[in-house]
C-alpha cells in the first residue's frame, strides 16, 4: 500500500524534477496574508509573489503545505468526523509558477503525474474548466484525449478564483474521480453533483487577468499557475478508500485513539475516534507554532477544537486525559516531514494535558446542567440561548460545543439569546472598565476589544509579520480615518509581532509599512486586550483598513529578550545564595539594563554578589535551550515555579524553564530556573552573552535593587572596568595582586596623616594659636567664644570635648570658616545644662549670622551659616543670652 508519506514525496519530488524549488511548509498562522485567521491553502504563503510585492530566487515551486479550516469564512469544524473528506487540519500539495509556465505545462505535468506516476486509471478522471476557456479544453482534449463530455464547461464561480475583489486571478480547471456507478452521484454541473461518486482530487488556478474595482479586467503580462491537491483525499484514492479516514495515516491515530480508550474504532464511538483524529493533528500543529489556548481569537478556536476532541474522548468512557498520550502517534506518523512536531514535543504534551485535565473537572457538572435545562423543555424544543450561555461563562463551554452535544440529542440553541446574554455581560465589563479609575480616553480601547476582539500577538515566534489596521487614534483620542507624515498616532491592528508593556518588559519598537507610509514605532502598551503601537507617521499617508507590514527592530528586542532572560536566572541565583525568602518585588527589562527588586533586608557581600554573578554566568555558559511549557498556574507552582510580582494569570499560563542544576525544580527536579512569564526570551542561554552585576542599594524597606548588564553592554562594562585597572597599575607601578594591598596601604597611610592633620588642627585651635584657651566669665559662667581657621565643622565636637575638659564647668562657642561658609558648634559642661542649653546657645549664634536651625542635645549642638562676617555680632547675643539666666 502506498503510504500518505509515500504520496507526499511523491508529488514533490515530481515536481523537482521539472525544476521546481521545494519549499517549506509555511507557518499555520500566516505571517503576510492578515486577512486570513489561519493558513488554508498552499498559495497563502505566495500572494505577495504573485502580486509582484515580492521576488524570490526561483520562478517555480511545490510545497506540501499544512492548512487549517476551523474558524471565520472557512470553518469545517462541524462537519469533522461526520463526513468522509471534511477536516480541521489537512496538507494541500500544490506546484506553483511565478510568471513562468502556463496552461500549455501546467495541464501536462498534472495529467503525467496522476496517470503515470501514481498510475490512476486514465477512464475514471474527467475535467472541468471555466465556460469560456477553450485554451485549457483544447490542451486537456490534446494532451488527455478526454471527449467533450469529460470535459465540463461550468459557468459559475466554482471554476473562477479571485484572490479577493480586486487584483489578479483567473480560470480553474479542476480535476474528478468517478468511484463507480454503486455510488450515488452525478458530474460536476449535474443535478447529483453533491453525491460521493464523482470526487474533485486537484484544482488547477490560471492566473491570467488582473481585476479592477470598476469590474474590469484586463489580461496580466505573465500570468502564474497555483494548483492544490489535498493529500488526504489523494491518498484515500490510492489507497482504494472511499472515505479519507480510512487512509494509513488517521488510521493509525484512530487505532491510538482506540488503543487509549479501550474503545472499539470501528464501533459505536467510530465517530468520536475520526473526532480526535483529526484534531489531534489541527492541536499539535497549532500549539508547536506558539498557539495557546485562551478565550480570544486564534487561541478561543484552539480551545474549540481542544474541548471538542476531550469532550469526544469522554463520550469513549476515558476517565482520565487521552489526548496528550498520542502525541508519539502523531509525531510517528507526521514528525519526519514536519520536524517541529518533535521540537516542541513537551509543550504539545503539557498543554494537552492541562488542558485536559482542568476541563474534565468541568465537564461533568456541565453536562449535568444541559441535562437539567432539557428536562424542563417540550420534546424537541431549542435549548435557551440563556442557557448556553450560563454554560459558556460558568463551565468553559463555547457555544458549538453545546450545539454538537445537542446535535446527537436532535436539538439546537436558540442564537438569538444567547447573543443577547453575551452583548448584557460586554456592557457590563464596559460600565466595570469606566469606573476603574483610568483615563477617560481609554474606554476608546475597549470599545475597539468590543468590535474587532483582542489583538493576536504573533512575537513568541516573529518579529516580522503582516497585520490590518483596524483603528487608528490620533490627538485627544480621536478616531481618525487616515494620518499624514509628521501626525502623531496610535495604530491597533488584528495582529502584531510587536511585544506590548507588561510583567516589567518594555515594549516593542520598530516600524510599520503599508502601500502608502510609514509609521515609526516608539512603543507598545496594551489597553483593555488591544495592542497599541504608539508612534509617528515618518512618511507618506496611513489610512485605515490598509494591510501593513510589521518590523520590530531586530536589535533592540535581541537586547531585550537577553535582558529578561537573564533576570529570571538573577531571580533563582538570589534564592539560592542568600535563601528561600527572596522573592521579584518589581523589574525592568529594557534594552540597555536590567533593574530587579527583591525582598532581603541587608545589602550584598562582596562574596555575595562574587557568588551570585558567577552563578548567572555558568548557567549563561551552560548554553541550555530555554523551554515554554502551557499549564495551570497550580502544576506550574507545583513544579517550582516562581510567579513574576505585579503579573496577572489567567488559567493556562507561560512557563519558561532554563538552565541545570539540583534545585528540586522541574518535572526530574534538575531544572535551574522555572517560571510564570508572558515575555519574550532568548533561545538558548548561551544568547544572554555575558551577565555583570552593576550594583546592590536599598529599594525600600526590607527591599534591595539590583542592576545589571548583558552581552555587548556587559562586555564594556568589563572593558571600562579594566581600563580603570590598569590606568591604576600605571599610576601604584605595580601590578597583579600586588595591585589591592598597595591601594589598601595608601588609603591606611592618607587615613593615618588625616588624623594626624586633624590632631595638629585641634591642638593649634585649643591653644589659641600659641596663647591658651581664653574664657570669659558671664553671670558666674565662664564662656570661650572664637573663630578658628584651618579646622573643619567636623572637627569642631573634638575641640569643645577638649575645650570643656579645660574650663571644668563652662560653655564654648566655636565658628569655624571653611570654603566661604561657617560651621558652629557649643558646647556646654554637663553641670550647667540645668541652666543652659547647647541648643539655645547654637540658635542665638546661628541667627546672628544669618543661618537658620541647627541642633543637637543639650551638651552638644551643631549648626552653620553662610558667613562668619558677623562673629562678635554672634558672641554678643551668647553673651546676653547667658547674662539674662536666671
Amino acid at each position: 500500500m502506498t503510504s500518505l508519506a509515500d504520496i507526499r514525496s511523491t508529488f514533490l519530488d515530481f515536481y523537482a524534477r521539472q525544476g521546481h524549488e521545494r519549499v517549506a511548509a509555511s507557518p499555520l498562522v500566516p505571517r503576510n496574508d492578515p486577512t486570513l485567521l489561519f493558513t488554508n491553502s498552499g498559495m497563502v504563503q505566495f500572494k505577495n509573489v504573485f502580486t509582484g510585492v515580492e521576488h524570490r530566487p526561483y520562478s517555480r515551486a511545490t510545497t506540501s503545505q499544512k492548512c487549517l479550516r476551523a474558524g471565520g469564512k472557512h470553518n469545517d469544524l462541524d462537519n469533522v468526523g461526520y463526513t468522509a473528506r471534511h477536516h480541521t487540519f489537512f496538507e494541500m500539495l500544490g506546484n506553483f509558477s511565478f510568471q513562468d509556465y502556463f496552461k500549455e505545462q501546467a495541464i501536462p505535468y498534472a495529467w503525467e503525474l496522476l496517470t503515470k506516476d501514481f498510475g490512476l486509471n486514465k477512464e475514471k478522471l474527467l475535467v472541468t474548466v471555466y465556460h469560456t476557456d477553450d485554451e485549457a479544453a483544447e490542451i486537456w482534449k490534446k494532451v488527455a484525449g478526454l471527449p467533450d463530455e469529460k470535459i465540463i464547461r461550468i459557468p459559475t464561480d466554482d471554476n473562477f478564483w479571485m484572490m479577493g475583489p480586486t487584483g489578479p486571478c483567473g480560470p480553474s480547471s479542476e480535476i474528478f474521480y468517478d468511484h463507480g456507478e454503486h455510488i450515488w452521484g452525478g458530474p460536476p454541473g449535474s443535478p447529483e453533483e453533491d453525491g460521493d461518486r464523482f470526487i474533485e482530487i486537484w484544482n488547477l488556478v490560471f492566473m491570467q487577468f488582473e481585476q479592477f474595482e470598476d469590474g474590469t479586467r484586463r489580461p496580466l503580462d505573465a500570468p502564474s499557475i497555483d494548483t492544490g491537491m489535498g493529500l488526504e483525499r489523494i491518498g484515500a484514492l490510492l489507497q482504494g478508500k472511499h472515505d479519507n479516514y480510512d487512509t494509513d495515516l488517521m488510521r493509525a491515530l484512530i487505532e491510538a485513539s482506540a488503543n487509549a480508550t479501550s474503545a472499539d474504532p470501528d464501533g459505536p464511538g467510530k465517530v468520536h475516534h475520526r473526532v480526535i483524529a483529526d484534531h489531534l493533528r489541527a492541536m499539535s500543529f497549532l500549539i508547536a507554532e506558539g498557539v495557546l489556548p485562551s478565550n480570544e481569537g486564534r487561541g478561543y478556536v484552539l480551545r474549540r477544537i481542544m474541548r471538542r476532541a476531550m469532550r469526544h474522548a469522554h463520550l469513549l468512557g476515558a476517565k482520565d486525559p487521552v489526548m496528550y498520550r498520542l502525541v508519539p502517534a502523531l509525531e510517528a506518523e507526521m514528525g519526519a516531514a514536519y520536524p517541529e512536531l518533535g521540537q516542541a514535543r513537551a509543550l504539545i504534551t503539557e498543554t494537552l494535558k492541562s488542558e485536559e485535565e482542568r476541563f474534565r473537572q468541568t465537564l461533568d457538572r456541565g453536562l449535568k446542567l444541559l441535562d437539567d435545562e432539557l428536562a424542563g423543555l417540550p420534546e424537541g424544543a431549542e435549548l435557551p440561548g440563556e442557557a448556553a450561555f450560563k454554560l459558556y461563562d460558568t463551565y468553559g463551554f463555547p457555544l458549538d460545543l453545546t450545539q454538537d452535544a445537542l446535535r446527537e440529542k436532535g436539538r439546537s440553541v436558540e442564537t438569538a439569546g444567547f447573543d443577547a446574554a453575551m452583548a448584557e455581560q460586554k456592557a457590563k465589563a464596559r460600565a466595570s472598565w469606566s469606573g476603574s479609575g483610568e483615563a477617560a480616553e481609554e474606554g476608546i480601547w475597549f470599545d475597539l476589544a468590543d468590535k474587532h476582539g483582542t489583538t493576536d500577538f504573533l512575537g513568541y515566534d516573529t518579529e516580522v509579520a503582516e497585520g490590518q489596521i483596524l483603528a487608528l487614534v490620533g490627538d485627544g483620542a480621536a478616531m481618525v480615518d487616515s494620518a499624514d507624515q509628521g501626525a502623531e498616532v496610535r495604530v491597533v491592528l488584528n495582529q502584531t509581532p510587536f511585544y506590548a508593556e507588561s510583567g516589567g518588559q518594555v515594549g516593542d519598537s520598530g516600524v510599520l509599512n503599508t502601500e502608502t507610509g510609514t509609521v515609526t514605532i516608539t512603543d507598545c502598551r496594551k489597553l483593555a486586550g488591544v495592542f497599541v503601537h504608539i508612534g509617528r507617521v515618518s512618511e507618506g499617508r496611513v489610512e485605515r483598513g490598509q494591510g501593513a507590514e510589521l518590523r520590530v527592530d531586530h536589535a533592540r528586542r535581541t537586547m531585550i529578550r537577553a535582558n529578561h532572560s537573564a533576570t529570571h536566572l538573577l531571580n533563582e541565583a538570589l534564592r539560592q545564595a542568600l535563601g528561600d525568602h527572596v522573592a521579584q518585588r518589581g523589574s525592568l527589562n529594557a534594552p540597555d539594563r536590567l533593574r530587579f527588586d527583591f525582598s532581603h533586608n541587608k545589602a550584598l557581600s562582596r562574596e555575595e554578589i562574587a557568588r551570585i554573578e558567577g552563578e548567572v554566568n555558568e548557567m549563561i555558559r551552560q548554553n541550555s535551550a530555554v523551554e515554554t511549557r502551557i499549564m495551570t498556574p497550580d502544576d506550574a507552582r507545583g513544579m517550582g515555579a516562581q510567579a513574576l510580582f505585579g503579573e496577572k494569570y489567567g488559567d493556562e499560563v507561560r512557563v519558561v524553564s532554563m538552565g541545570l542544576g539540583p534545585t528540586g525544580k522541574g518535572p526530574k527536579g534538575d531544572t535551574y530556573s522555572i517560571e510564570l512569564c508572558g515575555g519574550t526570551h532568548v533561545g538558548r542561554t548561551g544568547d544572554i552573552g555575558l551577565f555583570a552585576l552593576l550594583s546592590d542599594s536599598a529599594s525600600s524597606s526590607g527591599v534591595r535593587r539590583i542592576e545589571a548588564l548583558t552581552g555587548e553592554a556587559a562586555l564594556a562594562e568589563l572593558r571600562r572596568r579594566d581600563m580603570a585597572l590598569a590606568e591604576i597599575e600605571t599610576a601604584l607601578k605595580t601590578g597583579g595582586e600586588d595591585v589591592a594591598a598597595r591601594v589598601k596601604a595608601l588609603i591606611e597611610e592618607r587615613r593615618s596623616l588625616a588624623n594626624e592633620v586633624a590632631q595638629l588642627r585641634r591642638e593649634l585651635a585649643m591653644s589659641g594659636g600659641g596663647e591658651g584657651t581664653k574664657a570669659r566669665e558671664i553671670n558666674g559662667v565662664k564662656l570661650v567664644a572664637q573663630v578658628l581657621t584651618g579646622v573643619t565643622g567636623k572637627d569642631l565636637p573634638s575641640i569643645i570635648d577638649g575645650m570643656k575638659g579645660e574650663l571644668g564647668s563652662g560653655a564654648v562657642l566655636l565658628i569655624a570658616e571653611s570654603g566661604g561658609k561657617a560651621a558652629v558648634a557649643a558646647g556646654v559642661t554637663d553641670d550647667l545644662t540645668a541652666r543652659l542649653s547647647a541648643v539655645d546657645l547654637l540658635k542665638t549664634a546661628v541667627a546672628e549670622l544669618g543661618g537658620k536651625g541647627g541642633g543637637g542635645r543639650p551638651d552638644l549642638a551643631q549648626g552653620g551659616a553662610a558667613s562668619a562676617a558677623n562673629a562678635e555680632g554672634a558672641f554678643a547675643a551668647a553673651e546676653k543670652l547667658i547674662g539674662d539666666l536666671a
